[in-house]
């Protein structure tokens, strides 16, 4: 029996979580990248953590970013 970290499943759900938590965050203070890449590298709960104490972006911010996209 494989260990659980070599099992792909485990790789899957952890890239699933790391980027619904991305998605999450993307008007917080890191946007979607900072937020992925923490839940990516750490874990999806220290990603959690960040994403809950990070501040969100000025109102002005925000709207100048998804207009230029």
């Amino acid at each position: 029996m494989l260990p659980y970290i070599y099992n792909p499943w485990v790789l899957v759900f952890w890239i699933a979580l790391s980027w619904m938590i991305g998605f999450l965050g993307r008007d917080k203070r890191f946007g979607f990248f900072g937020n992925f890449l923490v839940a990516f590298l750490f874990s999806p709960v220290v990603g959690t953590i960040v994403l809950l104490a990070s501040d969100d972006r000025s109102p002005k911010f925000i709207k100048k970013a998804r207009n230029d996209s």
